[in-house]
């Protein structure tokens, strides 16, 4: 598929009372169209990965049609001016999260963005590092403790941001990286209850919902099972 034909495409999907919802639900609804997430990886898959043409959708400023670039793109191409450009360009929570769960934690620059980007005061920019700790707490399975240990320590500096975007994926990120191993859970654990002492709602919020998830009988159980394999 063409950039012009995806682009075709994605306006005959449009629907405006979609829009009317995804607004609702804290998405920015300037130039959206309204095209579910599952259309949107029916035409990733048609379109197959290619980083010129996920340039050109990126460029158009249609939120699906940024979206659908996320998906298509080639990590191995994105380069770190590239993950600069489009991080400033996040507007809407669904792109930083779609875009940095599906591209750019898998490219090499990954943690290295995931730490530089927390630190960071625009709002979807902080929330794009905490978006790639959860992420890659989820996907790089090759990757060993002390690289999640690390980024416990930025979630901690970071936990009294009240802004409701930045807290809720700073939660993620330390939920996620407290599900991956017991060894993890402990040290988020640890990590969330620090933070409870914070004198800060948000930092308490952060903490107490992830304690919660991670004491849970649920998510204890299946890491004594993973512990006994």
């Amino acid at each position: 598929m063409q950039y012009r034909e995806i682009i075709e495409l994605l306006k005959s999907l449009s629907n405006p009372k979609a829009v009317e919802g995804m607004a609702r639900f804290g998405i920015n609804p300037k130039g959206t169209l309204g095209v579910s997430i599952p259309n949107l990886r029916k035409i990733a898959k048609a379109a197959g990965k290619d980083h010129e043409i996920a340039s050109q959708l990126w460029k158009s400023g249609i939120h699906e049609a940024r979206l659908l670039a996320g998906f298509i793109d080639d990590p191995a191409l994105v380069t770190l001016e590239q993950m600069e450009k489009w991080v400033n360009d996040f507007d809407s929570w669904d792109v930083c999260d779609q875009v940095c769960s599906n591209l750019f934690d898998k490219t090499p620059f990954a943690y290295e963005k995931a730490v530089e980007w927390a630190g960071r005061q625009e709002e979807f920019v902080k929330r794009a590092g905490f978006v790639l700790m959860a992420a890659l707490a989820i996907h790089d399975k090759a990757a060993g403790d002390n690289e999640f240990k690390k980024l416990l320590s930025v979630i901690k500096c970071e936990a009294s941001d009240g802004r409701n975007f930045v807290k809720k994926a700073v939660n993620w990120a330390l939920r996620q990286i407290g599900k991956r191993n017991a060894r993890l859970n402990g040290l988020a654990v640890k990590t969330a209850a620090e933070i409870q002492k914070l004198q800060s709602r948000s930092a308490r919020w952060i903490a107490a919902d992830a304690i919660r998830e991670l004491e849970s009988e649920a998510v204890q159980r299946r890491l004594r099972k993973e512990r006994k394999k």
